[in-house]
């Protein structure tokens, strides 16, 4: 079944216009599996209705939104008329500026991605030069653009042979990380403990990852709990794992190496690694007997 477009417009730089199409990055909601809310009792489906206090139910071609002013009082807001305001250039993604990736606080990104494509041949060698010249010089750029129904503050990437256009949320929709800054004011610790954390991360570090090997996990647990209910199962619990005592930080690190190393056995650099962990945590431990 051939892919439905989200968008169509242009990517515009300076006086480069390239037609594009955008495709939903994220798949439909065909593989969820959908829950419904029921009445306990008698498990009939729970239906909601939209009331008004004065008239009773009301269809839903009867409702409009609006904005409260004063209390009581309401200015009644058509979304449709923004599109009044807006040019026939806004019909296109706007390119602001290009950035390196590290410049983006992975905070900012919505969760909404969507692939460009060239749309029609005419948009097919400036789309490839555009994404070739960006993976080449390892930029990203930023942008606007008009898209569900309001202006979004895109980042656009390259990703293979395509361009990634990605949601961000406006400064104004984050909480600051200065308002929590309180929360994290103690924390204290030497540079043994640094040493042997950082030797943690270099033990579990992957250079190459595909992050298709992770599976859904919540979404394969309630298909098995669905069938056992359709087959009237007995739902058992699993058993519950006794989480090891943390006695010590040092001893609680050092201990996760030597699992990082065992569930890599087969590689000698780890278990050199995890040695050498072994021997500082050693050296470490005399030191605090000693100045004990």
């Amino acid at each position: 079944m051939p892919l439905r477009t989200s968008w169509k417009g242009h990517l515009r730089l300076s006086l480069v216009s390239v037609p594009v199409k955008a495709y939903a990055a994220a798949a439909g909601s065909g593989a969820e599996i959908q829950l419904n809310q029921l009445h306990q009792e008698c498990h009939s489906r729970i239906q909601y209705r939209k009331t008004c206090p004065v008239h009773g139910e009301v269809p839903a071609e009867e409702i409009v939104k609006g904005y409260e002013f004063s209390q009581g009082q309401y200015a009644v807001i058509d979304l449709d008329e923004l599109n009044k305001l807006r040019t026939e250039a806004d019909k296109s993604i706007h390119i602001d500026k290009f950035i390196p990736p590290d410049q983006v606080d992975p905070n900012y990104f919505s969760g909404k991605a969507y692939f460009l494509t060239p749309d029609g041949p005419v948009g097919q060698k400036p789309y490839a030069l555009l994404r070739a010249a960006m993976t080449e010089e390892g930029l990203w750029s930023l942008g606007q653009v008009v898209l569900l129904g309001r202006e979004q503050l895109v980042a656009l990437r390259p990703l293979e042979r395509l361009i990634v256009m990605q949601i961000l949320h406006y400064a104004g929709q984050l909480k600051l990380p200065a308002l929590l800054q309180d929360e994290v004011a103690g924390g204290e610790f030497n540079a043994g403990e640094l040493k042997l954390t950082k030797t943690l991360l270099k033990a579990t570090t992957a250079r190459r990852v595909d992050l298709g090997e992770y599976e859904d996990l919540y979404m394969k647990r309630l298909r098995q709990l669905v069938q056992a209910k359709v087959e009237g199962q007995e739902i058992v619990a699993a058993p519950r794992e006794e989480a090891p005592p943390v006695v010590d930080l040092m001893e609680a690190l050092r201990a996760s190496v030597a699992q990082a190393q065992q569930n890599g056995a087969g590689t000698s650099a780890r278990r050199t690694l995890a040695a050498k962990l072994a021997r500082g945590g050693r050296r470490a431990a005399k030191k605090r007997t000693k100045a004990g």
